[in-house]
Formats: structure tokens, C-alpha cells, sequence
């Protein structure tokens, strides 16, 4: 992972005259009703990862028609606007992801989702049960803003659209390294890069910490092979139904019990075991499939190794033969520690006194903006979307078939992203970046 020092956040050169906050403010304030029907517009119509063709269509119209350098089908879907100031300077990047998921709306909402989409070969209902509709619509108001400030901007503004967050569809790739891999980030290359995900919070308030933020993500598969027998005959054959129940106990033991939660979450779960054909035929061969979420390299190397023992020496008391591997499908989402402290100053701003958590706790989910993130630093943080007088506790989490976003807190959203890219390049920092 690249790592800046401190100095970075130092000025080169004087600072650029910072655009005043009311102005911000009022041009947010102004284009409030537009983002709130650009979400609605975009959660009634979601599109799955790879699949985003109407919102990126959406997207890259109100870019052209704002004066932004746009490319398209980056990535697939991926929109990329570059918006050149009208004074020279730094380099910043602001992210929003697109895609939708597999799951079925329950919100009641007027606006609510009744499409489908395909995946793994089947049809299903798709909804934005994470507020990517959100994201997309807060990233386009931000875009609308900047545009209005052009003449104030010093330096260069990159805005990524991302397609497949979630994950591409299987046999395809897509997400945020795909977008790299084809360019989104090389020209220009960004000095630092910025993003906002929705999350259950008090509505408006902003959180974030340094270091680890999200976890990485590592995709588990154990397969198991032994000898068939009849359900009936045990004792003909080897029992790998039997192991894979030994394994699952053993593998929530390990992380229940050797690791030490207050130093850093970790989380290994088995989610799907397949195997067999009938109810009385002990199969030949099981898969297990699973998720692993941590913070630290090398808790995550020894408990890796410790799983992959584990898996074996179970094995070896059946008699049958085991194979276990991690698959990276995200990498630690990693808040630059000097930037995560700057950045109280722009988001004290949007949101107002007392409705920041600079030290927020880390979570386990994953996101693949950590892909930009490790290429060129940033910090990624939450915005509150709870129901008024709904406690986080008691708001359906991301991904839920309930999960939904208080537009109030939209306009934050927009004056964070204005604010975290005006004030980074007013400040005109250089970095000092490691040779490749």
C-alpha cells in the first residue's frame, strides 16, 4: 500500500483564496430538489454491475452539458468528467459507485424498484439496497456545483462513476480495477481521491476514521474429497458430510477463540457448503464457500495459515483429502492518517459543529474503492441516512430489502464532496510519492 508523509498536507506554495462557504452553500442548497429527483429517478430504475447503461447515459449527458471532459464505457459502463479550473493547480478525484443488487424492494416507497435483471443465468428482482442511487445523484449535484465554480477551481477535478462495485457478473470482470486498469485515474493522475457511502446515522452527520475503514475482503473455498458411500453404510466410505460439520465448528472456534477482537475485528464465516445429489448418498466430493474480513496483514496471514492447518489436520482424521484458498475480492479500504485529519476542517464545514466522528468504528464490510484509494491516497467516509428520530440500531442496514435513504441528508453529501475537493486544492499540496 502507498503511504504519504505528513508533509504532503504542506503547502508548496501559498494557498489558493478559498471559495467562501455560503457560496457553497447556496449553490447546494439551490439544486437540492434536482438531486432528490435524480435518486428517485435512478432507484426506480436500477441496473445491475456491467449492466449500468441508462444510469451511466444519465450520468455522462449532465457532464457534456456542464462543460466536463467526459469518457465513457470505462470499465464497461464507467463515466469519467474532468473538470479543468480556471486557475492552475493540484489534482483530486471524487467517486461514486452505480450498481444495484439482486434483491427484492420492501420499502413501500412511491418510487420503489419493480425491475429485473439477470443474474447467474436466472431472472431477479434488483433494487438499490445500498445506496449507490444516492451516491450517483449526490456526485452529480457536486458536479453541477463545481461547474458553477469553475472559475474559482484551482487545478483539476476527476469525477469516477463506477460500474460493478458490487461485483461483476461471474465469468466478467468490472469494479473499480478495471476502471484503473483502463485509465480512469492516469490522466490525470489524482494527488488524492475522496468518496461518500450512505450509511445507517444520524441523517447529515459524517464519520470516518484513519487507517483501516473497510475491511478486506477475501473469498474462502474448501473442497473436500472422499469416497462415496450409502447414507445407510457410513462406515463403506468417508463421512465428508460429517467433516464439513467438524470444519464449520472449528473454523468459528479459530476466530472465536485464538484471536484477540480488541485488537482487530476479524471475521471468517462459512456461508454455503454443496455437496450431493440424494438423501441417502454420502457424496465424494463437498464444497465449502465463505467470506474472511480483516484489518491487519499479519493477523490476516496467521489466521489464514491457522485455517488452512486446521482444514487439513480434520481432514487427515477422515481419511479424505482437503484444499483450502483465499481469494482477494477487495482490498483494505485504508484512510491516508494525514489526509483523515485535514479532512475535519472541509467536513466540519458541510455538515456543521458536532456532526462529525473523526474516530468513527472501523466496519466489516468491504469496498473496491480501495483500489483507487491504494494507488493514489484518499479517505473514504459515511454519510448518516437514517429515518428522523430512527436510531442506527434500528435502521435496516445496506442490503436489506428495507434499506433506504433520508434525502435530507443529500445536500450534506453534496457539500462534502465540493468542500473535501476545493479546500484539498486550494491548499496546493504536493506529495512526495515513493518510486514504483
Amino acid at each position: 500500500m502507498r503511504q504519504f508523509a505528513l508533509a504532503a498536507l504542506l503547502m508548496s506554495m501559498p494557498a489558493a483564496a478559498a471559495v467562501p462557504l455560503a457560496k457553497v452553500e447556496a449553490e447546494a442548497n439551490a439544486i437540492e430538489a434536482k438531486v432528490i429527483g435524480w435518486r428517485r429517478d435512478i432507484h426506480q430504475h436500477p441496473e445491475l454491475g456491467n449492466r449500468e447503461v441508462r444510469t451511466a447515459a444519465l450520468v455522462a449527458k449532465h457532464l457534456r452539458a456542464l462543460g466536463y471532459e467526459v469518457r465513457e464505457k470505462v470499465g464497461v459502463t464507467g463515466v469519467v468528467g474532468v473538470l479543468k479550473g480556471g486557475r492552475p493547480g493540484g489534482v483530486v478525484a471524487l467517486r461514486a459507485d452505480m450498481d444495484a443488487l439482486p434483491v427484492k424492494e420492501a420499502t413501500g416507497l412511491p418510487f420503489a424498484s419493480t425491475a429485473t435483471g439477470t443474474y447467474n443465468g436466472a431472472t431477479v428482482p434488483v433494487a438499490h439496497a445500498c445506496g449507490h442511487d444516492a451516491h450517483v445523484a449526490m456526485l452529480m449535484g457536486a458536479a453541477d456545483v463545481l461547474a458553477k465554480l469553475k472559475a474559482d477551481v484551482p487545478g483539476t477535478v476527476v469525477l469516477i462513476f463506477q460500474p460493478a462495485e458490487e461485483g461483476p457478473p461471474p465469468g466478467e470482470k468490472g469494479g473499480a480495477q478495471l476502471m484503473k486498469d483502463e485509465g480512469a485515474i492516469a490522466s490525470p493522475v489524482p494527488d488524492a481521491i475522496f468518496g461518500i457511502h450512505v450509511w445507517p446515522a444520524r441523517a447529515g452527520t459524517l464519520a470516518w476514521r484513519p487507517k483501516g475503514m473497510m475491511a478486506e475482503a477475501r473469498r474462502v473455498k474448501i473442497t473436500i474429497d472422499g469416497s462415496q458411500t450409502h447414507g445407510a453404510q457410513p462406515w463403506r466410505g468417508i463421512d465428508i458430510i460429517s467433516q464439513a460439520a467438524t470444519t464449520i465448528q472449528e473454523v468459528n472456534r479459530l476466530t472465536a477463540r485464538t484471536i484477540d477482537p480488541t485488537s482487530f475485528p476479524t471475521v471468517l464465516t462459512i456461508a454455503t457448503v454443496n455437496a450431493g445429489v440424494r438423501f441417502n448418498i454420502i457424496p465424494d466430493q463437498l464444497e465449502m464457500g465463505g467470506t474472511m474480513r480483516t484489518f491487519d496483514v499479519a493477523q490476516r496471514d496467521r489466521l489464514m495459515a491457522d485455517v488452512t492447518k486446521m482444514v487439513d489436520s480434520v481432514a487427515l482424521a477422515y481419511g479424505s483429502k482437503a484444499k483450502t484458498e483465499f481469494f482477494l475480492s477487495g482490498p483494505l479500504t485504508y484512510n491516508e492518517p494525514a489526509l483523515s485529519d485535514w479532512l475535519q476542517g472541509p467536513l466540519t464545514e458541510a455538515a456543521g459543529t458536532g456532526n462529525i466522528n473523526p474516530a468513527a468504528t472501523p466496519v466489516t464490510p468491504s469496498e473496491d474503492v480501495s483500489v483507487f484509494m491504494e494507488a493514489v491516497g484518499g479517505v473514504y467516509y459515511f454519510l448518516g441516512i437514517s429515518p428522523d428520530g430512527v436510531s442506527a440500531e434500528d435502521t435496516p442496514p445496506n442490503h436489506s430489502p428495507f434499506f433506504t435513504v433520508n434525502e435530507k441528508a443529500l445536500t450534506t453529501g453534496v457539500k462534502a464532496h465540493v468542500l473535501s475537493a476545493m479546500r484539498f486544492l486550494e491548499q496546493q499540496p504536493r506529495r512526495d510519492r515513493p518510486a514504483n
